[in-house]
């Protein structure tokens, strides 16, 4: 993953005698396999990309607006949540809708799938309870209850045996999803919880929150580990990089902040925002940042040097959303401008701007081949675009 510049110039079967040096797990058996995968992998990043996204369907999502959309891992299909209190589960292929989940009695805030398997749902609602849901049949496997105030994110753990979810009660919840019981409250941060991640070995999660910190967690104890103090804005992201050892945070107060994982020491402040960042990302090597603003800007950091190299200009409004695509060489964001926009991750510059929805977009995402792009907008509607 860290190789990627590198690996399509490489000899396959000398990158992998070199690999074998250093992991003791690929023996002589399983050689030619990973020979095969990494020729693969050449063959996928070297082709070129000039892939320009039409718009496939509008779906009249809710009758009230959405709040949040979610592929599963494959992209096969995704999920919308809404003030209309449901989530609805969509076929991504035909843009039909599968089924409808409900059961919430207030607004459904925050949805995500238990990838990679994605064969459950969490929904996390103003009503102040988590549900868990299966995908195939739509049935309610249990209702977290224990929240005294909204539930605003929800995260699976990487093995699908936890699911996360963070409250305006200022507290964090771990919740077992065979037992359906509480396994431990994660207390400590004196404002609402804003945002929470897993990291991938699922032994440590982050909390971000209005109180302008971030919490790392160790998840079989619920002790915090560390505190990142820092900020003098309230956290609006904190991610975690793929191999875990990097945290991000995007503030309020118009910074991103790069942190050691393991010790929690603070490592550098990235700047240049004239305003609020609303989101910020890893792309999925964990070799660069995207942050995004209430300035209209986006951009790009290198995440060793932390060096600023790319600005991503064109938006005439605030930019809420911004991910990259797998392969990591494109970026895409969402905007009050009532526009998505996808931008070459390398210059900056923009390749295509996605327009039709009559108010602002709040949500976008790739699916994992990154040949489709979702898009959720304040005017009800989902388009999907191939």
């Amino acid at each position: 993953i860290y190789l990627f510049p590198l690996i399509i110039s490489t000899d396959a079967i000398a990158l992998v005698e070199e690999i074998q040096r250093g992991e003791p797990l690929i023996t002589a058996s399983c050689r030619e396999h990973v020979i095969h995968l990494v020729r693969r992998l050449q063959e996928k990043l070297g082709e070129k990309e000039d892939h320009k996204f039409h718009l496939f369907k509008v779906l009249r999502a809710h009758i009230l607006p959405l709040t949040n959309v979610a592929f599963n891992k494959s992209g096969s299909c995704f999920i919308t949540g809404s003030y209309d209190r449901t989530c609805k589960i969509w076929d991504t292929e035909s843009g039909e809708e599968l089924r409808t989940l409900e059961g919430h009695r207030n607004v459904v805030y925050a949805i995500a799938f238990n990838n990679p398997y994605g064969d459950k749902i969490a929904t996390g609602s103003f009503d102040k309870t988590c549900k868990l849901w299966s995908t195939e049949t739509g049935e309610c496997y249990h209702t977290f209850r224990g929240h005294s105030a909204e539930v605003v994110c929800v995260s699976f753990n990487l093995q699908s045996t936890l699911v996360a979810t963070g409250s305006m009660d200022t507290t964090t919840k771990l919740w077992d999803i065979e037992k359906g019981e509480e396994v431990v409250t994660l207390s400590g941060h004196s404002a609402e919880i804003i945002t929470l991640s897993f990291n991938t070995t699922g032994d440590k999660i982050i909390t971000g929150s209005f109180d302008h910190t971030v919490a790392v967690w160790d998840v079989s104890t619920g002790r915090m580990l560390h505190n990142l103090v820092g900020h003098q804005g309230e956290i609006s992201n904190a991610q975690f990089n793929w191999d875990c050892s990097l945290i991000v945070t995007g503030s309020m107060d118009k910074t991103c902040m790069l942190w050691n994982a393991m010790t929690g020491t603070h490592i550098a402040t990235l700047t240049g925002h004239s305003d609020e960042i609303l989101d910020v990302c890893f792309d999925y090597a964990g070799q660069r940042i995207a942050t995004c603003s209430v300035d209209g800007s986006a951009r790009v950091y290198d995440a060793e040097t932390q060096k600023c190299i790319a600005k991503l200009e064109g938006h005439s409004s605030e930019i809420s959303k911004i991910c990259f695509n797998p392969k990591g060489n494109r970026i895409l964001t969402a905007s009050s401008d009532k526009t998505a926009r996808l931008w070459d991750a390398a210059t900056g510059q923009c390749l295509q701007v996605l327009e039709g929805h009559t108010d602002e977009i709040f949500s976008c995402a790739f699916n994992y081949a990154g040949n489709i792009i979702i898009t959720g907008s304040k005017d009800n509607t989902c388009r999907i675009w191939h």
